[in-house]
């Protein structure tokens, strides 16, 4: 019986199954290798650097933040707003902007540095989550622009509201 199956599949593979075996085949292997090359093009270059003993999460060729996520941990929802800032580095040779601060949520309020920051000096950019009415999980995107390299960053906070 084993004979009469393989038989059976080697007709049929010659019968034109062989074709859309070789389709299927190869969009089985570039598609997910084009997802693969986007995804890779789209992500900015995070590596963690050394910098003076403290480590650094690089985001670009001229900007440097000192954590790209804050975690609140739990909070409880009655004791107000809780605050964290991201402290961003100007390593390039010209000063930089941060033009922009956006929040994924009205219930974040960013304020940022909006002085040029000179070479080799830092800007800040607080960010104040209001737990009001929102018990559970939380994950929260904040979205720099700026004039450097790269020109969005993009950070994040995160934690439980009980």
């Amino acid at each position: 019986m084993r004979k009469i199956k393989s038989k059976i599949i080697i007709c049929l593979i010659k019968n034109k199954l062989v074709v859309m075996k070789r389709k299927y085949v190869k969009f089985a292997l570039i598609v997910p290798a084009l997802a693969g090359l986007f995804l890779l093009a789209s992500v900015p270059n995070f590596l963690t650097k050394a910098n003076s003993g403290n480590f650094y999460f690089t985001t670009g060729d001229d900007i440097t933040v000192d954590k790209t996520v804050y975690d609140f941990g739990t909070i409880k929802e009655n004791d107000g707003s809780v605050s964290t800032s991201f402290i961003i580095t100007n390593n390039s040779k010209e000063a930089i902007l941060l033009v922009n601060v956006g929040t994924s949520c009205g219930c974040t309020a960013p304020i940022w540095t909006k002085e040029p920051i000179d070479p080799g000096k830092t800007g800040e950019v607080t960010v104040t989550f209001n737990p009001k009415g929102r018990i559970g999980l939380f994950n929260k995107t904040i979205t720099v622009t700026t004039t450097g390299n790269p020109e969005r960053i993009l950070v994040y906070i995160k934690g439980t509201v009980e």
